[in-house]
């Protein structure tokens, strides 16, 4: 047990602490390697959303067409079925 410890000196230390600090140089590269990827996982993602927003934009502008050709059409029919209802009536009493 004794010769253990006569044998960490103050050189051996400053080799396990400049092991340490470039074993945790190490660490901080390859979290700064993985910040990146997120980044790039970012902006992937914000590309995808713009993409999918423009994609319900189009669908939004589609439905709204529809609903107003199908308002109109509504509409038409309604006049259609009240004029030909008074021109029924129109005949009915001229007959």
């Amino acid at each position: 047990m004794e010769a253990m410890r006569n044998s960490w000196t103050d050189d051996r230390l400053d080799d396990f602490a400049r092991h340490v600090d470039r074993r945790f140089d190490e660490v901080d590269r390859r979290f700064d390697e993985v910040d990146r990827r997120f980044d790039e996982v970012n902006g992937r993602l914000d590309r995808l959303e713009d993409r999918i927003e423009a994609g319900f934009a189009k669908v939004d502008t589609r439905i709204d067409a529809l609903h107003h050709a199908m308002n109109r059409s509504i509409i038409q029919v309604g006049l259609m079925l009240m004029v030909t209802l008074a021109l029924g009536f129109l005949g009915l009493i001229l007959h």
